[in-house]
């Protein structure tokens, strides 16, 4: 007997969406497309509890990094842009909604409640991102070396601060170069902890298809074998073809943009706001044709925070950094059954 392929969590029919169905249905259908968010090593660290016209959107502490993550800022940052993602479906399926951000002081994990109606006030400035959501890719290849429009990185930015962040986009090559060296300087810094490449190798590992990063798998020997030289830097930046390491010099060619995140308060609050600019900027830059990977090394290391901060020009904590550009089309990460994440 032949068994049928089961489709991808990326391939989501909305004209399947009933919208007299019960609103317990329909939040578990708009929670496809959260799933879809982007997070750390592609640990997907979040959980949603349904009750009638709520979900709690939780984090998911057991899928934490303890080495790279001490204090679960990206893991918050992670659900920020998982509740981002709803909140668009929501809008674009015509539901209203109320968010309480941390409702509970007993709870910690439930990051917000979002109860929603059918009546009422809903986003109609995010509703058209909708389509963008099963369109984003994470792309580690090199990006076209064409510089990104000025009114294309004014919407990047405004994207950002409309959720409460600030953004700031470095073009020119010199600040291209700065941001390659910290790259550089962190990625020693990180793959000389044998903690922290026992945490990466945990999550390239080939066997892993619902999350984590298992196209990296081959690199996993490697970052094991605490005598052999540091890992290249492949596994956190891009590959420059044919398996060769991106180098300080591919980092700038193949990067036009590089976009730092930042935020006024460094607190939990913050860091899910900052999950949610995140994920408003990357399906604005899916809409004009462009890309994204993570360059979060120099912020993970605290000493070269402030590094960063310099470069960005802006008076507040930078909580991530990528790199933006026309890339090619590249394969969606896989994603944990909702059967995982839904209760």
């Amino acid at each position: 007997m032949v068994h049928a392929t089961p489709p991808s969590a990326w391939e989501i029919d909305a004209t399947q969406f009933d919208p007299a169905a019960p609103l317990a249905e329909q939040l578990r259908f708009a929670l496809r497309y959260a799933v879809l968010a982007p997070s750390s090593h592609n640990t997907q660290p979040w959980r949603f509890l349904i009750d009638g016209d709520t979900v709690q959107v939780c984090a998911d502490r057991l899928r934490a990094l303890p080495v790279v993550d001490p204090f679960d800022r990206e893991l918050l940052m992670s659900c920020g842009a998982a509740l981002f993602n709803l909140r668009v479906a929501l809008s674009h399926f015509g539901l209203a909604y109320a968010i309480a951000l941390f409702p509970s002081e007993a709870d910690p994990d439930v990051v917000a409640l979002v109860r929603v109606s059918r009546h009422g006030h809903g986003d109609a400035t995010i509703a058209p991102l909708f389509d963008a959501i099963t369109q984003r890719a994470t792309t580690r290849a090199p990006f076209a070396d064409e510089p990104v429009p000025e009114a294309v990185r004014q919407r990047l930015i405004d994207a950002c601060e409309a959720e409460g962040a600030l953004a700031a986009c470095l073009h020119a090559r010199t600040d291209r170069q700065a941001v390659a060296h910290l790259v550089a300087e962190a990625d020693h810094t990180q793959f000389a902890d044998p903690r922290f490449r026992r945490e990466l190798a945990a999550w390239i590992h080939p066997r892993r298809h619902d999350d984590g990063m298992p196209a990296y798998g081959a690199a996993v020997s490697g970052l094991l074998d605490f005598a052999v030289p540091l890992v290249s830097a492949v596994v956190r930046v891009f590959d420059a073809g044919a398996g060769v390491p991106a180098t300080h010099r591919h980092l700038v060619d193949g990067s036009p943009l590089i976009v730092g995140i930042a935020t006024l308060r460094n607190d939990r609050e913050a860091w899910l706001a900052a999950g949610q600019a995140l994920e408003r900027m990357l399906l604005v830059a899916v809409g004009e044709g462009l890309t994204a990977s993570y360059l979060n090394q120099p912020i993970e290391v605290t000493t070269l925070r402030v590094q960063i901060s310099g470069l960005l020009h802006l008076d507040a904590t930078p909580q991530l950094l990528l790199r933006v550009g026309r890339g090619p089309r590249t394969a969606h990460a896989g994603r944990r059954p909702l059967s995982d994440v839904i209760a």
